[in-house]
């Protein structure tokens, strides 16, 4: 397949480093454009559930993303002396993905593997990010995409694939909204100690707080502060701040709360940490002419919901097939993209009421606890099995279409070295 057509993306993440590398074997000339001064190797653990393992295996790198992930075991709820309460195993068959899925990765690992499998085909332009956007629509030429080095390119397509904050979507689009849960979390990678195993721990603290210990396949241990907060705006606080609110926010918390508050530190001698307030992205559309969203910046399920890795690279997927066999009709590939993906997306957005999951009170938590033992008995395990309880059903039920196969073989190359 041949085709002078260039896609410009901007985000070198999950969503965007997918779709660079399935267009790139349609022919296409894709840039990707990245506001970081380098690839991004932060962020924690997240998972590749249901259809969307399938079009890891599509696109070849299925053993490559396998082979970078967590190897996280399971589940645990844990108790005020420091024991589990109540654990589930991850399913090694994949039919009965629980909290914890088959595929377990960091998301900086999982764009790693991305992006060296696209990287001989695309251009990855980092430290640069768009400042402007002139698009008259898709029948009127390209759109013209000025960067914040001074420079303007042109481009067939203008994919914004950025994230739940996207700053590039709102040149385009002024009827997107994000929708805040009044959850906050703090991700660090602290040292891993002997103790530390190959559970994802989650401790619940009154006040609806909690404290999560990971595993990560790099030698270290990832952590997670969570708080529920009627105050908004501590994402746009600065570092120091940041920390500050957590130490006073987990001062009397319990289990590892001490240890992960410790390695907290100030500056450049304090963990690495990444800090957001949770939300959801309300896209009333995803296509303005040649402009298009892609994975968390068009439809964001948030972490509490999970299924955001999954319809990211789902959506790549079936993006890029879309614009395969419509080659003549943008417009057309477009508005197929979003009817074939809004259906899931909407389901995935549908999130259980916060306060079940983090209880505020000493009985709250008793009772949550409680229930996490029903679930994870012989019989509750069974009738989770059966009633398929799992909250990214949407993309466990996804139909992929059957689009031509790429001519490129730069992913099967890159995925075995």
């Amino acid at each position: 397949m041949t085709s002078s057509r260039h896609a410009l993306i901007s985000g070198a993440g999950i969503a965007g480093s997918a779709l660079a590398l399935r267009l790139s074997g349609y022919g296409w000339r894709t840039t990707v454009l990245e506001r970081a001064p380098r690839q991004r190797d932060e962020g924690h653990n997240i998972d590749v559930r249901g259809t969307a393992r399938e079009v890891l295996r599509r696109m070849g790198l299925a053993d490559a993303v396998r082979a970078a992930g967590t190897h996280e075991v399971g589940f645990r709820v844990i108790g005020d002396d420091g024991r589990p309460v109540a654990e589930i195993p991850m399913d090694p068959t994949g039919t009965t993905d629980g909290p914890t899925a088959e595929l377990e990765i960091l998301r900086g690992e999982l764009a790693r593997v991305l992006i060296e499998a696209a990287a001989g085909s695309t251009t990855f332009r980092f430290g640069t990010r768009i400042t402007g956007v002139e698009d008259r629509g898709t029948g009127d030429g390209p759109a013209r995409v000025a960067l914040d080095d001074g420079t303007t390119v042109t481009a067939d397509l203008v994919v914004v694939a950025e994230g739940l904050r996207s700053r590039t979507r709102d040149l385009v689009f002024d009827d997107v909204t994000v929708r805040e849960t009044g959850m906050y979390g703090a991700y660090l990678t602290i040292p891993r100690t002997a103790d530390d195993d190959a559970w994802w721990n989650w401790f619940h603290e009154t006040g609806s707080r909690g404290v999560h210990l990971r595993p990560d396949n790099l030698g270290t241990t990832r952590a997670m502060l969570t708080f529920l907060s009627g105050v908004r705006g501590l994402e746009t606080l600065g570092d120091a701040d940041v920390r500050t609110v957590l130490r006073r926010t987990f001062a009397d918390a319990g289990w590892v709360a001490p240890r992960i508050l410790r390695a907290l530190g100030d500056g450049p001698d304090g963990a690495p940490m990444y800090f957001d307030a949770v939300g959801q992205v309300m896209a009333p559309h995803w296509s303005s002419g040649r402009v298009v969203l892609l994975g968390d910046a068009a439809y964001s399920p948030s972490p509490l919901g999970g299924g955001g890795t999954s319809l990211a690279l789902i959506g790549a997927y079936v993006l890029a097939g879309e614009l395969a066999s419509r080659p003549g009709d943008t417009a057309g590939a477009l508005r197929r993209y979003e009817e074939l993906l809004r259906p899931a997306t909407g389901r995935a957005q549908k999130l259980p009421p916060l306060r079940l999951a983090n209880p505020r009170s000493r009985a709250g938590i008793r009772t949550l606890r409680t229930a996490f033992r029903a679930v994870a008995s012989p019989a509750g395990k069974r009738v989770t099995g059966l009633l398929g309880a799992t909250p990214t059903g949407a993309v466990d039920t996804f139909r992929l279409p059957d689009y031509p196969a790429p001519s490129s073989s730069s992913v099967a190359t890159t995925a075995r070295r």
